[in-house]
C-alpha cells in the first residue's frame, strides 16, 4: 500500500494534517481548488522572479492556506533567507497585491505570513531543489543524491529514500535510480514520513525526483 499511494495523504489523520483548511459546497469545490493552485503559482513564480541569482534557491518547503468567509490566510515555509524577506521592503505588500489580482477576490482579505524552517535540509522539496540544481549543473546523478542524503543526516533524520526517474545523463531509454539510507517504513501509518515529488526539465527532456524522509514512530 505504501508504493500505492502518496505517502501524505495515506497518513491524514495520524502524523499528517492538511495543507488546505477549507469548507465549501460541492458545487464550489473545484473553484476553491483552483484558487488554492493560483496561490500557490504566483508565490512560486513571484520567489523566482526576485531571488537572489548567487544562490539559485527558491527555498519554499510547503504553503498552507486557511480560507474563512472574509480572510485568505496564507502560511509560508520557508527555508533560506531570499528577496521575499529581505533585500526589499515591499515584497509582501507587491506579493498580496499580485494575489488577489490573480483571484479577483474583494469581499475577502489576504493575510501572508512567513515562518522560516529551522532545519531546511530536513525538507523534501528543498532536498529536491538542491539535487534539481546539481543535475542543471552537470554534476553526476550518484553524487548529487549521495550530497543530499548527507544534507539530510545532519538534520537528525532516521531515514531517508531518493529516486530519481527518467533519461539520466541523456541516456536513449528511461530508467529509475536511487538509494536509501536507515528505515525508511512506508507501509507504517503511525510512522512520520515526508515526501515530495519534484519535476525539473533538462535538455534531454523531464527527470522526476521523489524524496522520502522518516522522522520518528509514534
Amino acid at each position: 500500500m505504501g508504493q500505492k499511494i502518496n505517502p501524505l495523504g495515506f497518513r491524514l489523520g495520524t502524523t499528517q494534517h492538511h495543507r488546505s483548511f477549507w469548507f465549501e459546497k460541492p458545487k464550489n469545490y473545484s473553484v476553491s481548488l483552483q484558487e488554492d493552485e493560483k496561490i500557490r503559482n504566483c508565490i512560486k513564480n513571484y520567489v523566482q522572479k526576485n531571488r537572489r541569482i548567487s544562490s539559485g534557491f527558491e527555498g519554499i518547503a510547503r504553503i498552507e492556506i486557511k480560507k474563512r468567509i472574509d480572510l485568505i490566510q496564507v502560511i509560508i515555509y520557508i527555508g533560506f533567507p531570499n528577496l521575499l524577506i529581505e533585500g526589499q521592503a515591499g515584497g509582501i505588500d507587491e506579493l498580496q497585491v499580485n494575489i488577489q489580482k490573480k483571484l479577483h477576490s474583494v469581499n475577502r482579505r489576504l493575510n501572508i505570513a512567513i515562518t522560516k524552517v529551522e532545519k531546511p535540509y530536513g525538507q523534501p522539496n528543498i532536498l529536491a531543489e538542491y539535487i534539481a540544481l546539481q543535475l542543471k549543473n552537470r554534476v553526476s546523478f550518484r553524487k548529487a543524491m549521495k550530497k543530499a542524503i548527507e544534507l539530510a543526516e545532519q538534520t537528525d533524520t532516521k531515514g531517508i529514500q531518493v529516486q530519481i526517474a527518467g533519461r539520466i545523463n541523456g541516456k536513449e531509454i528511461a530508467r529509475v535510480e536511487w538509494i536509501r539510507e536507515g528505515r525508511v517504513p512506508l507501509q507504517t501509518i503511525r510512522a512520520k514520513i515526508d515526501h515530495c515529488s519534484y519535476i525539473i526539465r533538462t535538455i534531454y527532456g523531464v527527470l522526476g525526483i521523489k524524496i522520502w524522509i522518516f522522522w520518528e514512530e509514534q
